[in-house]
C-alpha cells in the first residue's frame, strides 16, 4: 500500500474509535505515523515506551481502523510489519456540550512535554468578531494549516500546529444582581 492508497479523511464515528484516539500514547503514535510508516519496535524506541506497550496500542489503533499495515518484510525468521495512518486526516466528532476536547488535551500535554530550549510560538487572543468574520478566520486558519501540511517533509524535525477558534461560554450573572 502506498500513500496514494490512503483515504483523504477518516471520520471517527464509533466509541471504539473515539477511545482509540483519546489516549495520549496512541495520539503520539499516530503523530509518528503521519509522515512515514514504522514498525512496532521503531515506535517503541521513538516514544521511549516498552515494545509490549507499543504493540498493545497498535492493536487497538488497527482494530479501530485508524492505522494499517502498509508493508511487511521477513527479518531473522520473523515477519516485521510497517504501519501507517489509514488516512491523511482524521476528523473527530464535536465534543458536545461540556464534553472534553481530546485534541486540546493532547496538544497541551505535547506542549508541556516539549523541550523548553526549543523555539515556541504560543499565543492567545481574545477577539470580537461578526459571524462572517468568525467563519472567515476559521477558513483561513484551516487553509494555512493545509498549506503547510502539504509542504511537510518527513526528513525535517516535527512541529505541531494547534488552533482553536471558538465562542467562549458567556458567564451568567450572579443571582441577586440587578440589571
Amino acid at each position: 500500500m502506498s500513500s496514494d492508497d490512503l483515504l483523504d479523511t477518516f471520520h471517527v464515528t464509533t466509541d471504539e474509535q473515539l477511545r482509540a484516539v483519546s489516549n495520549l500514547t496512541r495520539h503520539r503514535i499516530m503523530a509518528l505515523l503521519r509522515f512515514e510508516p514504522a514498525t512496532i519496535t521503531q515506535i517503541a524506541e521513538r516514544l521511549g515506551v516498552a515494545k509490549g506497550s507499543s504493540s498493545y496500542h497498535m492493536r487497538l489503533l488497527e482494530r479501530a481502523g485508524l492505522v494499517k499495515v502498509v508493508r511487511t518484510r521477513k527479518v531473522r525468521g520473523v515477519m516485521e510489519r510497517y504501519y501507517a495512518m489509514a488516512a491523511r486526516s482524521i476528523v473527530l466528532p464535536d465534543a458536545g456540550e461540556n464534553g472534553p476536547d481530546v485534541l486540546m488535551r493532547h496538544a497541551l500535554a505535547d506542549l508541556e512535554a516539549a523541550p523548553v530550549d526549543r523555539e515556541r510560538h504560543v499565543r492567545m487572543a481574545h477577539l470580537r468578531l461578526t459571524e462572517a468574520q468568525f467563519e472567515e478566520l476559521g477558513a483561513r486558519l484551516q487553509a494555512l494549516a493545509d498549506e503547510y501540511r502539504e509542504l511537510s517533509d518527513p526528513s525535517l524535525p516535527d512541529a505541531s500546529l494547534v488552533f482553536a477558534l471558538f465562542h467562549p461560554a458567556t458567564p451568567e450573572p450572579a443571582r441577586g444582581d440587578a440589571a
